[in-house]
């Protein structure tokens, strides 16, 4: 298979991708110590200066398989209402008291910190007027 760039044309060699693929042994990741391997070829193919098209298929490949194991085993960014409100509070250099007056009682606070209870549209969107952020930060979906 070939493929044309421009300037020159690059050949697609099986042999060499069938010797890389034998090498590196990708597969569906299922363990940390998977990850870890792919991840250590990933970093050696991406050191180079220049990838042949076979090592750009099986970078390809592993990034795939990589994402895929990450997707499923680690919650990036997974936020809620209660770790949003506490990121504003530290990020404003406030404390959990100076949302008494927002939000009316420290009992209501602390059950909402705590995860007791959810908040109303509209105590979401006096935080929401109080943070100077869109009150759907707050809101469960």
């Amino acid at each position: 298979m070939t493929k044309t760039t421009g300037k020159m044309t690059l050949t697609f060699d099986s042999e060499v991708y069938s010797k890389l693929l034998s090498q590196s042994q990708p597969r569906v990741i299922k363990t940390e110590e998977e990850n870890d391997r792919l991840l250590a070829v990933v970093e050696d193919l991406l050191s180079r200066s220049h990838l042949t098209p076979e090592e750009n298929a099986l970078l390809e490949l592993l990034v795939r398989l990589i994402e895929d194991f990450e997707n499923q085993h680690y919650q990036l960014n997974v936020s809620t209402p209660r770790s949003r409100i506490l990121h504003l509070l530290e990020a404003r250099d406030l404390e959990i008291g100076d949302l008494v007056p927002v939000l009316g009682s420290s009992e209501l606070i602390a059950k909402v910190i705590s995860g007791e209870v959810g908040l109303t549209q509209e105590q979401a969107e006096m935080l929401g007027h109080f943070f100077h952020v869109d009150g759907s930060l707050f809101v469960v979906k």
